[in-house]
């Protein structure tokens, strides 16, 4: 086996291009393509670096082609491809990267953004014009402090209106834009006065982005409701600073006498196992510290290795005791979900399964059963890094059978389309509403008169930056293997 310096476990939705599943009015974006200065003998020298990583970790290394078949003058990128078994429909998680640094940065939150999160949609009959309809503001980021929120309506960026063509150079190539909203007008979204300045900064996203208490005493039900939407522990200066922020929510919702939870994930495409079992040991009904959360395979070297290591149960993942933990108040949980949830996400669902009834409201999950690694050059030769998949998991009944294109289809099916999107906890807002319907709660008067539009968002989870979000499950602590 090889021995590396460095190799932190991850569970991503890494580099999965934007989202999966075009429908035919979907806006197909302009291609950014990656340079870098790596000549062609350096090229050959990270191709053997890449084959050797896979052959020796890869999940499917079985199904490597042979080296000797490879073009090892080519690009990395285009070399990795090469590798990767059935990227359609099988391992399309895995990737490789020419700044490991930098996706580092991002794998651990830390990101230079405007901070906005968004939908997109044609606003035409023509399929021109599109808009970008705010669906979460990062709280501290640039776009918060200039006062842009969820429900907000971007139609112009710099003067200029977003269309098919634009829309990724305007809001990518600026480290500064000034963006024009959009109002809801006779069943029309057209342009305002308003308008925004906002300048891009490093940083770093605290991923409890809303939690309330919806009380209905004459119904018998206290709602704890969490919109949360990375699993990463916390930041450079407190490790376990935003653990912390969800141990003291559920602090507040078991004082409060908690009976329904509605955990809104419909943002939420992964993070740090250790936050995982985190948010998980707070939930989960009749759960103790020598109960199985999930379990790891991976390919038949490591199980062996890991086996001889540590003993038969290597592999079994427990839940960690949580004196917060409001599940003997609960006999259900409700799951908000979108196509963007996955990996840490889908893992905190199907782990509370054999526990307790997961209801699961809005559209398929990403499909991520899968677990990685970000693996850098233990020799530091070069800034190439490569994200492996590593194998599956599975929960402690064995269950994994959502690992496809198709995810995990929820228990309802509710489409997240009604714009402008309503505030995080009005309890109209379109699966909140769902959820308290399933519960049993009727639909209350709205504070003021809200109209909607019914619009096919084309693409899910956008960020500023228009990278896919590599939101994962990182496995805590230095794995190092020796050569055996």
């Amino acid at each position: 086996m090889l021995n590396y310096k460095k190799l932190n476990l991850f569970f991503a939705l890494a580099f999965a291009v934007l989202v999966a599943g075009c429908k035919d009015k979907d806006v197909q974006p302009d291609v950014l393509t990656a340079t870098d200065s790596t000549s062609v003998t350096d090229y050959k020298a990270v191709n053997a670096w890449l084959y050797e990583v896979m052959d020796d970790a890869y999940f499917w290394y079985k199904n490597l082609p042979a080296e000797s078949s490879l073009d090892p003058s080519q690009t990395p990128y285009d070399y990795f491809e090469k590798l990767v078994y059935q990227r359609q429909t099988v391992d399309r998680f895995s990737a490789v990267t020419d700044d490991i640094d930098a996706l580092q940065n991002e794998f651990n939150g830390v990101s230079r953004i405007f901070g906005i999160s968004y939908s997109l949609s044609y606003i035409d009959d023509g399929n021109s014009n599109i808009a970008a309809f705010l669906n979460y503001v990062v709280k501290g980021s640039p776009a918060a402090a200039a006062g842009l929120k969820r429900g907000d309506i971007i139609l112009k960026v710099n003067g200029t209106q977003l269309t098919q063509a634009n829309y990724v150079s305007l809001l990518s190539s600026n480290e500064t834009v000034n963006v024009t909203l959009g109002a809801l007008q006779d069943s029309k979204i057209v342009a305002t006065n308003t308008t925004y300045s906002i300048t891009k900064a490093e940083v770093t996203e605290d991923p409890v982005a809303f939690s309330t208490v919806i009380s209905k005493p004459a119904l018998g039900k206290t709602v704890g409701y969490l919109v949360y939407t990375q699993f990463v522990p916390g930041n450079a200066a407190d490790a376990s600073q935003y653990d912390n922020e969800l141990r003291q929510i559920f602090a507040d919702f078991k004082a409060k006498g908690v009976n329904e939870l509605v955990l809104d994930l419909r943002l939420n495409s992964g993070g740090y196992i250790s936050s995982a079992n985190t948010l998980a040991s707070l939930i989960g009904k009749n759960i103790t510290a020598s109960k199985i959360f999930y379990k790891e395979q991976w390919n038949d070297k490591y199980i062996a290795y890991w086996q001889k290591a540590n003993g038969a149960n290597a592999l079994n993942y427990n839940f960690q005791a949580e004196t917060n933990n409001i599940g003997s108040n609960l006999n259900r949980v409700f799951v908000l979900t979108s196509n963007g949830t996955a990996s840490a996400s889908e893992l905190v669902i199907n782990g509370l399964k054999p526990y307790m009834n997961v209801v699961t409201i809005g559209e398929n999950t990403a499909g991520k059963n899968l677990f990685g690694s970000l693996i850098s050059d233990d020799k530091e030769r070069w800034k190439w890094g490569a994200y492996v998949m590593l194998g599956q998991t599975a929960n402690a009944n064995n269950e994994s059978d959502y690992g496809t294109v198709d995810g995990m289809t929820p228990d309802y099916v509710v489409e997240d389309s009604k714009v402008p999107y309503s505030a995080f906890g009005d309890e109209n807002e379109t699966l909140l509403r769902k959820a308290l319907e399933v519960m049993g709660v009727p639909v209350v008067a709205a504070g003021r008169v809200a109209t909607a539009k019914t619009v096919e968002p084309f693409r899910k989870l956008l960020r500023d930056d228009l990278q896919p979000r590599k939101n994962l499950m990182i496995k805590d602590g230095i794995l190092k293997t020796t050569n055996q």
